[in-house]
């Protein structure tokens, strides 16, 4: 019995600790520690059916503030992107009614409100990024590394703008990471090794 007992506290150490490794590695793929400075944060809705932000929409609301940063630069703000996947009502209205009426955030707010994927959601915010100094892009990390390799394969001169966002935080879901990394090697399947790593840029 303790024998068994012993074996379950392990292996439930164990995959957490992996889903944590995963979600942090993810995290840093294709982008750089932007520190501090200012950006532009685009914050990737979720399936939302309901009339007001669900839970995973709340947390990346709130992970996007918090990926601000502070700066003079130019472009900085909120883009919520999102369109109306789960209700008549688009995600990234949900996500900026929770920013504004429960957060109190009173800062640059953007919308795009037609995407329905995630390739659309890049492709219908490179408009809104075009004089932004640093970009951030918020999710869970599987989803954002997936928006950022879409961004290369977009708009390869705006990526090399992408600077890391404060989406990943050690002990942050914790108990459901494990799942974020299994579901996360299922959605990332179609990127290529390259499109996995940060790419080396050309020295000074």
């Amino acid at each position: 019995m303790q024998r068994g007992t012993g074996l379950t506290l392990a292996g439930t150490a164990v995959a957490l600790a992996w889903g944590e490794w995963l979600n942090r590695r993810w995290s840093r793929a294709l982008v750089p520690d932007g520190g501090a400075a200012a950006a532009t944060v685009v914050v990737l809705g979720y399936r939302n059916p309901r009339a007001g932000a669900n839970v995973v929409n709340r947390w990346r609301v709130r992970a996007g503030i918090r990926s601000l940063g502070a700066g003079p630069e130019s472009g900085t703000g909120l883009i919520f992107s999102g369109g109306p996947v789960g209700s008549g009502v688009p995600e990234a209205r949900l996500m900026a009614a929770y920013a504004r009426s429960v957060l109190g955030f009173e800062g640059r707010v953007l919308l795009e409100e037609r995407s329905t994927t995630t390739w659309e959601n890049i492709a219908n915010v490179l408009p809104l990024l075009e004089n932004a100094d640093r970009v951030r892009i918020v999710s869970q990390p599987a989803h954002a590394l997936k928006a950022r390799a879409y961004l290369r394969r977009q708009r390869p001169d705006l990526a090399e703008r992408l600077v890391r966002a404060d989406d990943y935080r050690p002990g942050e879901w914790l108990v459901v990471k494990p799942l974020l990394a299994l579901y996360g090697l299922w959605t990332l399947r179609g990127l290529t090794a390259d499109e996995r790593r940060q790419p080396r840029r050309a020295a000074a």
